[in-house]
């Protein structure tokens, strides 16, 4: 089938070995969607990027070891460092087509920005089987649909010394799960679990940011956020609320690069 280059970034950091790893595949045209899987696969990263271009924009898609995703944060950010640094280094903005929206990515200085849709959440009542989950009793629970939800903690140290029972959380209907307090240095910091994934925490999370960015807007009363991502490897990132959509800005670094042979 050929070969076809590759690229190893960190995202929401500006240095290797931390944020969240992504690989970013530049493609002539749409390879089989087997062979789409089984390249993420192969390369068992938290998400791979595929970039097919179209003049003077490119179609993305993105897929994990187990399947593919709507929306992921960063995996544009890595797609945006290719496209804006190594690609076309001149341009400072790109449009990306995914298969649900076009969205929008800049480049400022040593900051990738991507213009993401806001989510409304609503507030749980009650939820005891994911704070069974967690371990640690929340102050609040907020959800996005049976897709994402959040637990909100008193402080940093709690969301750092969380140890969730990754069993358990697989009952929820969530896909993705998140826990949040207000940050020491930081506006905001969170961490983020995908239960059903191989890896069960996701290191730097931009989707999580399309409803904690609003919700602590709203609560700190400032649009313009400054946020944390607790994991092992770290992850930071700005976002910036507005209204229907959020601005979220984050560095990233190239690892490594060459060609996958499709023989």
């Amino acid at each position: 089938m050929g070969k076809f280059p590759i690229y190893h970034i960190d995202a929401f950091t500006d240095r290797v070995f931390s944020g969240n790893p992504a690989a970013v595949c530049v493609l002539p045209t749409w390879l089989p969607d087997e062979d789409l899987h089984a390249i993420a696969k192969e390369n068992n990263l938290p998400a791979t990027a595929y970039l097919v271009r179209e003049k003077d924009q490119f179609h993305i898609r993105w897929v994990t070891p187990e399947y593919e995703l709507e929306i992921c944060g960063h995996g544009s950010i890595a797609s945006g460092y290719v496209i804006l640094n190594l690609l076309e280094p001149t341009w400072q903005q790109v449009n990306i087509q995914s298969r649900v929206e076009t969205l929008q990515i800049t480049r400022t200085g040593e900051w990738i920005t991507l213009n993401f849709p806001a989510r409304a959440v609503e507030k749980c009542q009650a939820y005891p089987l994911l704070e069974q989950g967690l371990g640690l009793k929340p102050q609040e629970i907020y959800q996005y649909k049976n897709e994402r939800c959040f637990a909100v903690y008193e402080t940093e140290e709690e969301v750092k010394q969380l140890v969730p029972n990754i069993q358990i959380l697989k009952q929820l209907e969530h896909r993705g799960i998140s826990v949040t307090a207000k940050g020491s240095d930081a506006d905001f910091v969170s961490r983020t679990f995908y239960p059903t994934k191989t890896i069960s925490e996701d290191p730097a999370t931009g989707a999580s940011h399309c409803l904690l960015a609003p919700y602590w807007a709203a609560r700190l009363n400032k649009r313009q956020l400054y946020a944390k991502q607790v994991s092992s490897r770290g992850g930071e990132m700005l976002c910036d609320y507005q209204n229907d959509r959020v601005l979220i800005s984050g560095k990233a670094v190239l690892y490594l690069q060459g060609m996958i042979d499709l023989k």
